[in-house]
């Protein structure tokens, strides 16, 4: 049992430091943990309610994959592929918000790995939980700045028939909205909350901008079409297998729930905010996912032409059959278009803290690079980083775009990855019932690799507690097993799914690093503070 003493004020590394952080309880909170704080908390609840809902964008993302549950499930099953993948979520989320709850720090999952896991196995585990964060955070990145820039090319497309759209004017496009998002984290202080509060307006009266001129100039299919019609349009043996490989359309529009953690330390009150911005989230994008999907499969006209739309999204087609009007369409696309660069922006802020929390317990190369902080408590070199994956990424789609679209599968398989493995040991602790309750005295909020283990302000007490949580798990196993499946019984070459021969790739790539050296330098979160 490790013993920490516990001071009345964080310790600083200059004078500097010490007058921004002194007598704020989240710093002290922060030491408790073995960090010592070095970035300023400029989000509050709204802020990181903000970018916590436009970086998960559910009814935005929905429509760029709910064809992938529309080929395989078809309407009725990307109805109830929907419901599964909400109720899933939500769990895992409440997972995520426990632990967020007992340990606010920008690492997140493998923090928690290291604190939850047998001493034995700690080191190796939470070493692979903060690599498969990496992948998946990195690839989510660059799935979702891809996206952004082929959905712009895909709005000129419509309106200008004359434009010859080439894949090399789709990754340039994606670069340009990689410069607007890291400039706009280099800017650093307020502005990045305050850009998230508006964003999340936009959001929730966006969907509303879309939804009701939509549903209102369209013609509509009966009930029976929407609830009752399935389809394996993948020649999967059975419907039910079908379903399943349909079920990572809904899922993606629920990635990145975790997205806040890595903000932890920048966010005022983080014990109490953070889980509170999690599972608001859920609940706002959730239903405006339902609506929009719901929305959507009513009005959705002619499928075959909207899946065969030359803008690359039939979303797009759909906007123009409903409305028949090319300057409401793009009126309407504007919205996604402002939404998903948005996100872009806050994606890159979590992305670079989650690895520079990785990179500040030396587990990756160049950690004493990417471990330093600006003289605006920003971490510049692991944001360069990770713009500078993605942009190399984009290249991708110049020789295929459906290779890239494996990038969003690593993406998926990564994050789930890193959740099930802590979800799993909380689970695994739980049952045992090696995690306290709080009594408010210092000696019990202390959450470090060999302490006691308590819980934070919000958890969910007893048996319900027990089956949320395996219900998380067991839907997280799921969910990673069919993201890499392709999309049809027999693919082709270039329609198979290779996300995991990357994803495995990369973690082989670890395991091997880690064996070379990171076992010698990497033990698990490093004890900053006494």
């Amino acid at each position: 049992m490790a013993s920490y003493e516990l001071k009345d004020r964080p310790v600083f590394t200059n004078e500097a430091d010490e007058d921004i952080f002194a007598g704020d309880n989240d710093a002290i909170q922060l030491q408790r943990l073995g960090k010592k704080p070095v970035l300023k908390r400029n989000f509050g609840v709204l802020s990181i309610l903000g970018l916590s809902c436009t970086i998960l964008a559910t009814w935005e993302g929905l429509l760029d994959t709910f064809t992938i549950a529309l080929t395989n499930g078809g309407s009725a099953g990307a109805v109830y592929a929907y419901i599964f993948a909400w109720t899933g979520t939500a769990c895992c989320f409440l997972v995520l918000s426990e632990m967020a709850s007992m340990a606010p720090t920008s690492g997140g999952q493998y923090h928690w790995t290291a604190m939850l896991a047998p001493a034995r196995y700690m080191k190796f585990l939470s070493y692979i939980t903060g690599w498969l964060a990496v992948i998946g955070w990195q690839t989510a990145f660059a799935s979702a700045a891809y996206l952004s820039g082929t959905e712009i090319q895909g709005v000129a497309i419509l309106a200008n028939e004359a434009y010859n759209a080439m894949s090399y004017q789709g990754t340039l496009i994606m670069w340009a909205t990689l410069v607007v998002a890291l400039l706009s984290n280099l800017v650093g202080g307020r502005f990045l909350p305050r850009l998230e509060g508006f964003v999340l307006v936009i959001h929730i009266l966006g969907f509303f901008a879309i939804i009701i001129p939509l549903t209102y100039m369209s013609d509509h299919k009966t009930d029976r079409e929407v609830f009752l019609e399935f389809l394996n349009g993948g020649n999967f043996a059975t419907q039910g297998l079908s379903w399943f490989v349909g079920l990572s359309g809904c899922v993606f529009a629920f990635a990145g729930g975790d997205a806040a953690v890595h903000m932890a330390e920048e966010v005022a009150n983080a014990s109490v905010a953070i889980p509170r911005a999690i599972m608001l989230s859920v609940l706002i994008n959730g239903s405006l996912g339902f609506g929009m999907l719901i929305g959507i499969l009513y009005c959705a006209g002619d499928i075959d032409a909207a899946l065969n739309s030359p803008t690359g999204y039939p979303y797009i087609e759909i906007f123009y059959q409903g409305t028949g009007s090319l300057s409401g369409t793009l009126a309407m696309c504007s919205i996604l278009l402002i939404i998903g660069i948005a996100s872009c922006i806050g994606m890159l802020a979590a992305t670079s803290r989650q690895f520079w929390s990785f990179a500040r317990d030396r587990g990756v190369p160049g950690w004493r690079l990417w471990t330093q902080i600006s003289s605006r408590h920003l971490p510049v070199y692991s944001t360069l980083l990770t713009t500078t994956i993605a942009t190399l990424l984009g290249l991708i789609n110049i020789g295929s775009d459906v290779a890239l679209n494996d990038i969003l599968s690593m993406a998926v398989s990564g994050i789930y990855s890193s959740y099930l493995i802590a979800g799993g040991l909380l689970l695994y602790r739980r049952c045992k019932g090696d995690i306290s309750q709080d009594n408010g005295s210092d000696e019990t909020t202390v959450n470090v690799p060999g302490a006691k283990l308590v819980w934070g302000p919000f958890h969910v007490r007893g048996i319900w507690g027990i089956l949320l949580n395996g219900y998380a798990v067991i839907y997280m196993i799921i969910v990673i097993f069919f993201s890499y499946w392709p999309s049809d019984m027999n693919p082709s070459v270039q329609d198979m799914n290779y996300s995991v021969v990357g994803t495995v790739g990369v973690v082989f790539l670890a395991i091997v690093y880690y064996f070379a050296r990171a076992r010698h330098i990497y033990q698990g979160p490093v004890l900053e503070t006494s």
